[in-house]
């Protein structure tokens, strides 16, 4: 069923041994619930039983499930994947093999394009084009090299006056849209840490926080996102309730200046001190660094605490 690179043939394929549920997990990146869902809805992948009845993966549909994550971490739907016949997947790894170049003119040309056909009021090439760029991109660097600098450059719009207030809550809207169905159709995620992601209170702004929700669920993060405008005492008893290890919150250049660091620190003492707050967002500079505090100041930081974390021995956090 699967597609096999042009490397390995069957017969090489056959003398590899199957794998179980878990060595699969951690192979591909793909969690167990995922692939018992897909197995049952789809009929894909299709694991034997060994002695013990449990499922057991032939090295063919391991490798198909390890492309099809890298496939849906660029967008594609699993359950067109998981249908595809051979030459269609095969057609669709080639795309995959290739790394997208990181070409700064063709992300310009995005926002350029972006631009004008908010002006133009066109939202179907408005969508399109979105949608082009992220499939072409994949979404972690759709997020960073795409929708991050195209933020700025319509906040600089709607400031120069060159965007109406409706144009700029169309493109928002779009930009939304486009992320929540990325995250959507990655695999569900069961992976540590489990992180909280969500706005204080007087924060609307929730598009840098689906952001950093895409760029977390793609590496495996587990996030429970409690959306804009939570007061800090729902933060805390979410934090407790859903034992997270981690607390992201987003605040944006519009909130308070004046108030951002008293407000991270009432959270930082409200939070178990085994739970780490993340404060990303333009508003994240005024906030006052401190221990069990990580200010974010770009997407990439992100990342880079999240491996951070992960690297960090669970016994000396905070320490």
């Amino acid at each position: 069923m699967s597609a096999l690179p042009a490397t390995t043939s069957r017969h090489d394929m056959n003398k590899l041994p199957v794998m179980n549920i878990g060595a699969v997990e951690r192979d591909t990146g793909l969690g167990k619930d995922t692939l018992r869902v897909w197995e049952r809805r789809y009929g894909f992948p299709q694991p034997t039983r060994d002695e013990h009845g449990e499922r057991a993966y032939p090295a063919e549909q391991v490798d198909r499930l390890r492309v099809m994550k890298r496939l849906i971490d660029q967008g594609l739907r699993p359950g067109r994947l998981c249908a595809a016949s051979e030459e269609e997947f095969a057609e669709l790894s080639k795309a995959c093999a290739a790394p997208p170049r990181n070409d700064p003119g063709q992300h310009a040309a995005v926002i350029g394009q972006t631009i004008a056909l908010v002006k133009a009021n066109d939202v179907a090439a408005l969508r399109q084009l979105l949608n082009q760029a992220m499939m072409r991109l994949g979404l972690q660097r759709f997020v960073i090299d795409v929708v991050a600098p195209l933020n700025d450059a319509v906040g600089e719009a709607w400031m120069s006056g060159e965007f109406e207030v409706f144009e700029e809550h169309l493109y928002s809207e779009q930009i939304r849209s486009l992320l929540r169905q990325a995250i959507g159709n990655l695999p569900a995620a069961g992976g540590a840490p489990r992180i909280l992601l969500t706005t204080p209170p007087d924060e609307q702004h929730v598009l840098g926080l689906l952001m950093v929700e895409a760029l977390l669920a793609l590496e495996g993060a587990t996030c429970i996102s409690l959306g804009t405008q939570t007061p800090l005492v729902d933060i805390e008893m979410a934090a407790r309730a859903h034992q997270a290890d981690i607390v992201a919150i987003s605040i944006s250049a519009a909130f308070p200046g004046r108030q951002v660091a008293a407000l991270v620190g009432q959270l930082r003492q409200m939070l178990p001190a085994a739970i780490d707050l993340w404060v990303g967002g333009t508003g994240a500079q005024r906030a006052t660094p401190e221990t069990g505090i990580v200010l974010l100041p770009t997407l990439q930081a992100v990342l880079d605490a999240l491996e951070a974390w992960r690297n960090e021995p669970a016994g000396t956090r905070h320490s």
